[in-house]
């Protein structure tokens, strides 16, 4: 079967450095807040563009640190607003109202799937002091226009970058665009780590010392503790073995946008709408997303011949038993979204003869 992530093969491409980075761990003796964390940090964040970077444990507590944060600085409290996309993983909200603000939901561009910028200055209230970009499936959600609105309402933009690690914005990555931003090492993301693990990056040293220390239980200094803080760490073996995968991240990111560019010049079908150049141009493609009003027949197709692709996401957070209070809301763009998505193997492992497969397959369609 073509798989949308094979993390056997995915890892095999580095077996070699990777057990001698997990011996060398092992070796030392050290295991949380080493030598291995700082120098990932290091050059994680040289690799993004950022002056810091803080390791965490997840991307969901990426998130979650740099609102903690903002409420330790005053620029932020409970009660008050994030504008975010309505149709984002879970995970994007939750860090919101997990620090008792508000997420403010708006809708996305049918074309790019991400936020639509021209709908994000009529959500802005009294209450508002942010802006959550998320670079869903890859692509860049960033605009002029949202970093202009930044400016002249004094918001705060936070990019949530757990799914386009080195993704370009002119000659900017994704993660150094805004004020502060959040990245997840899943296995499955363009670089991750053969477990949980996530990251903050910033320019702001103020910003990053307080999420060094809210993830440390709230302490700078051992046994003082200056905030109520969490435990979210990165582990020695884990900062170990992103630091292998780093140097290859561009050259593996070029494999799944050429694999997307065929998908692209080859596949040519009414059923089926396809990313465009445009959205090729501004994309690393953790995943390659389709739309189809017969998605779940387009699946079985495929899977009935030897393809699995998977639905990211099937359920738009508005309509998640636990965001009860929105369930009455109609969004209907990010609705069809999570009505229609399909997620196509992409993934820099597939060979030449699969991605042809792949793509006679998406041309043979028909829907019943």
């Amino acid at each position: 079967m073509i798989q949308i992530s094979d993390l056997s093969k995915t890892t095999e491409l580095h077996s070699a450095e990777i057990r001698a980075a997990v011996d060398r761990v092992i070796g030392n003796g050290w295991y949380l807040r080493g030598k291995e964390t700082q120098t990932f940090e290091s050059q994680y964040a040289d690799y993004i563009g950022t002056k810091h970077c803080v390791g965490c444990g997840n991307g969901l507590d990426a998130l979650t640190l740099i609102i903690r944060a903002y409420i330790e600085l005053g620029v932020m409290n409970p009660g008050d607003e994030i504008i975010v996309p309505a149709n984002t993983y879970i995970a994007s909200i939750l860090a919101i109202s997990r620090c008792g603000l508000r997420p403010v939901l708006v809708e996305p561009s049918i074309d790019t799937l991400q936020m639509d910028d021209s709908r994000v200055e009529e959500a802005i209230t009294p209450r508002t002091r942010g802006i959550m970009i998320v670079h869903l499936y890859g692509r860049c959600a960033y605009s002029e226009l949202i970093g202009d609105i930044c400016k002249r309402h004094s918001l705060k933009l936070i990019e949530d970058n757990a799914q386009a690690h080195g993704c370009r914005y002119g000659a900017k990555l994704t993660g150094s665009l805004g004020d502060a931003a959040a990245h997840s090492f899943y296995p499955t993301k363009n670089l991750g780590a053969l477990g949980d693990a996530g990251a903050v990056t910033t320019d702001d040293f103020e910003m990053a010392e307080l999420v060094r220390s809210i993830a440390n239980y709230g302490s700078g200094k051992k046994y003082v503790f200056d905030y109520r803080g969490v435990n979210s760490r990165m582990d020695e073996i884990q900062a170990a073995i992103l630091g292998v995968k780093l140097p290859y991240l561009d050259s593996e990111n070029e494999q799944r946008r050429q694999n997307a560019r065929y998908y692209i010049d080859h596949v040519d079908n009414p059923n089926i709408k396809l990313p465009t150049i445009d959205y090729w141009n501004n994309s690393v493609f953790h995943l390659f997303p389709v739309l189809s009003p017969r998605r779940d027949e387009l699946r079985q197709f495929l899977a009935d011949n030897g393809v699995l692709a998977d639905v990211h996401y099937p359920i738009p957070p508005h309509k998640q038993a636990c965001y009860r209070e929105w369930n009455d809301l109609s969004l209907p763009i990010t609705e069809r979204i999570h009505r229609e998505e399909l997620s196509i193997p992409v993934n820099n492992t597939i060979t030449i003869d699969e991605r042809e497969k792949v793509a006679r397959l998406l041309n043979e369609f028909r829907p019943h």
